[in-house]
């Protein structure tokens, strides 16, 4: 099999247990502290990685900048925004507001590197944006203003820092294993996290009875969402165009809302498939290339 078929099979696994990762994350997180579940996922992760990643451990001097801000915008910024958006706001609306990854990517080329904007291509972005922002401020329109305002603007930081993972990650992937790059950032996070996981006991927050939410959330984290997922993720990228690894994100919101509506309870609002219409239709115009999803990427 050609390697860009294998990744393009590796990010589609990878997204599909990233879709998986909202409503099972909330789920556990009714049981078990966010630092705490991060530590262990990330700390655990690291540990299997070792015994695949061993004989190729090196990294050059003039990347260790690299790693860990790999490891700092792709973990601890990513994971720490994403577990406390999490939760007080909707599942689902996670890999909806991820979507907007490219929106920013783009505006930030044209605000920052100054990078010539085609028409086109602006308006429909603008267009998901407008999905992304009713999705964002739907308590306002609700009146349910408990928290999911302020916990989906902590959800779009995380989609910021993995946009930045992104990037960092195309730059750096043909120069070492998948595993390698992975154990590292896992290693690296999970030391970042310690002081917020110090500090969680230090506040009394830690729950030290846990119950099967919590270990589903662990085994959950370290095997799937971390060990595997982001391992294929760095593989996948090696050979996939980076403005072409946003459409695998399209496999993030339907398998969430699979998982969301039965496991947690949740409901698809007006609002939220307004959102989600406009997010999508905003990719079409922009992209014109909506058929040009994962699997029909695969067949050609």
């Amino acid at each position: 099999m050609p390697a860009y078929k294998k990744g393009i099979i590796a990010l589609i696994i990878a997204n599909t247990i990233w879709g998986a990762a909202s409503p099972v994350f909330k789920f556990a997180l009714q049981n078990i502290s966010p630092f705490l579940l991060a530590f262990i996922r990330f700390y655990g992760a690291a540990l299997i990685l070792l015994f695949f990643a061993y004989p190729h451990l090196k990294i050059l001097k003039q990347d260790y900048l690299k790693i860990f801000l790999l490891a700092f915008f792709g973990i601890t910024l990513n994971i720490t925004f994403f577990f406390l958006g999490l939760k007080i706001t909707s599942s689902i609306n996670a890999p909806i507001i991820a979507s907007s990854g490219p929106i920013f990517l783009y505006l930030f080329s044209i605000l920052i590197l100054k990078e010539h904007s085609h028409y086109k291509v602006l308006i429909g972005l603008t267009v998901s944006l407008i999905g992304v922002l009713l999705i964002i401020g739907q308590p306002l329109f609700t009146g349910q203003l408990d928290g999911q305002l302020y916990g989906n603007l902590l959800l779009i930081i995380a989609t910021l820092a993995s946009v930045a993972h992104t990037i960092i990650a195309k730059e750096i992937s043909r120069s070492y294993s998948a595993t390698t790059i992975s154990f590292w950032i896992f290693l690296i996070g999970a030391v970042t996290f310690l002081p917020l996981l110090i500090w969680e006991i230090a506040s009394g927050s830690i729950n030290y009875s846990l119950d099967y939410r919590g270990i589903i959330g662990i085994v959950f984290g370290i095997f799937l969402s971390s060990a595997a997922a982001y391992t294929l993720f760095e593989y996948g990228v090696k050979y996939i165009n980076a403005q072409d690894v946003g459409i695998f994100t399209y496999i993030d919101p339907i398998v969430a809302i699979l998982i969301a509506i039965p496991l947690l309870g949740e409901k698809l609002s007006l609002i939220y498939i307004m959102g989600s219409v406009f997010v999508f239709g905003g990719i079409y115009l922009a992209e014109g290339r909506l058929h040009y999803h994962p699997f029909h990427r695969l067949r050609k």
